[in-house]
């Protein structure tokens, strides 16, 4: 007879976060649990292929991993931008408010 081991499978979205606790057999993967969750079902936009990237507890993993007792299994939504690009930008837009700090207008 098989084991069960129990897992989460967690989806966020903006201002929402869904947790679905389920049993799935030992020997069980990353991309089976997250079937068995029926998050795919209820979130059509979920890409496991391509866009959305896995993981289990904020490392990533490969939808081929196996999973151990009381792993939680993260869907992970693509980022809206380069969390490089922002600073770069912020920084540059922050010398520029220095820059002009000491102008005064009618000079």
């Amino acid at each position: 007879m098989s084991e069960f081991i129990e897992v989460e499978v967690v989806y966020a979205l903006p201002h929402q976060q869904e947790v679905v606790t389920l049993s799935v057999p030992e020997g069980a993967t990353v991309a089976e649990a997250v079937e068995a969750s029926g998050l795919l079902l209820k979130y059509p936009g979920i890409d496991l292929g391509g866009a959305n990237k896995l993981g289990i507890f904020s490392k990533p993993a490969r939808a081929d991993t196996v999973l151990r007792e009381r792993d939680r299994v993260e869907i992970y939504r693509p980022l809206i931008a380069d969390p490089k690009a922002v600073r770069k930008k912020r920084a540059e837009e922050g010398k520029l408010m220095k820059r002009g700090a000491g102008a005064v207008a009618g000079d």
